[in-house]
């Protein structure tokens, strides 16, 4: 079997018996949809990030949509953002006839270079929607500064952040909105699709809910605004719930991890993850960087291992999004580390003995270049 980036089976093992008894507690409840386990997941994703209000929704891609409409976001908007993204980051804000405006990221960690986000302000512009990306944060001081000169809103995109800390603040807890992922993969990941909403304001919070639920309160059938049908069902909430109480221990097991490819790829000549200052990185995937990505993708298939790139091609050079203005060559950054990254195996269960394999393999194609 070939050696990837992601694998659930040995996690699920271990937890399989706690799992399924928060299937059978949902199936016995009589409630599979805005039922107590559903209610009781936000409380404690709410809590988890010392913010007021947590709402729960049906994907990540719908937590950006929804939050951005709840935060006054509409057609025309200008949101800025970064290009080295999942691409459901931009689909959420075009899905809104909002405009995407991107700046560039910085070589060293590739995260927002917020020292552009100024001059990339306009009349239009309604809301700035850093990226912690890999499973770090931005730097949110500048953003904030911006944000109140110019009366802006800060959404947080913490899909691939969950518990990642910047200066001792969690992700999800410093914008006026914050958008999470459940997909699988994540650092904190359901069985399935699934999303979430942080805010601390009311307002925003009871804007949510109607947004998530067709526009209707959740219990009367009086479309108040337009809205989604996007809702995070019972099943799904309850395993989150179990797996939030792991969260902690997902974390040092992935920074652990990452500490032994530090030790083990130390001298290869692959650049390996910077932390940001101020940062408490989760790693939810481990990016590392060479000029001759390509070449050492294709060699270590040969060992039985295939490994990804988060992300070979930038939003904005996709051919999706030929209708937003064409920005190929003004973000060099990002477009020139599209031809570097690559990500190695990481999760909370990947064994010794597979990682051992990694890194060999890494060092004997890395030495052959």
């Amino acid at each position: 079997m070939a050696t990837g980036v992601w694998d659930y089976v040995q996690e699920y093992e271990e937890e399989r018996a706690e799992i399924l008894s928060s299937v059978d507690r949902v199936f016995r409840s009589g409630r599979l949809v805005f039922g107590e386990s559903g209610r009781a997941f936000e409380r404690e994703f709410a809590a988890y990030h010392q913010v007021a209000h947590a709402v729960g929704v049906d994907n990540g891609t719908n937590a950006i949509k929804i939050a951005l409409q709840a935060l006054g976001v509409r057609p025309g908007d200008e949101v800025i953002t970064v290009s080295n993204t999942a691409a459901p980051t931009i689909v959420a804000i075009d899905a809104l006839g909002a405009v995407p405006v991107f700046v560039d990221i910085r070589a060293e960690d590739y995260l927002m270079d917020t020292s552009l986000v100024g001059a990339a302000i306009t009349e239009r512009t309604r809301c700035l929607l850093p990226v912690h990306l890999y499973g770090q944060c931005v730097e949110m001081a500048p953003l904030e500064r911006l944000a109140a000169e110019h009366g802006l809103a800060i959404l947080e995109d913490c899909a691939q952040a969950h518990g990642a800390r910047h200066h001792g603040r969690v992700a999800g807890g410093m914008g006026d909105a914050a958008a999470f992922s459940f997909y699988p993969t994540k650092v904190l990941g359901a069985y399935g699709d699934g999303g979430a909403m942080l805010t601390g304001d009311d307002t925003v919070e009871q804007r949510m809910r109607r947004l998530r639920y067709y526009g209707m309160a959740e219990r009367y059938y009086v479309v108040e605004t337009p809205g989604h049908n996007s809702r995070l069902d019972e099943v799904h909430a309850e395993i989150l719930r179990g797996k939030l109480r792991r969260l902690d221990g997902y974390i040092a097991a992935r920074r652990a991890v990452a500490a032994r490819y530090a030790d083990g790829l130390a001298g290869t000549g692959l650049q390996l993850p910077v932390v940001a200052d101020g940062n408490d990185h989760v790693y939810y995937v481990y990016v590392v960087r060479h000029p001759r990505r390509d070449e050492i993708l294709a060699a270590l298939e040969s060992y039985g291992i295939s490994l990804n790139v988060s992300y070979r091609w930038p939003v904005h050079t996709m051919s999706g999004f030929s209708h937003l203005e064409d920005r190929r060559g003004a973000l060099p950054v990002t477009e020139g580390l599209a031809d570097e990254i690559f990500s190695l195996p990481m999760y909370p269960s990947l064994s010794i003995d597979i990682q051992d394999k990694v890194i060999a393999a890494l060092r004997e194609v890395l030495e052959r270049l």
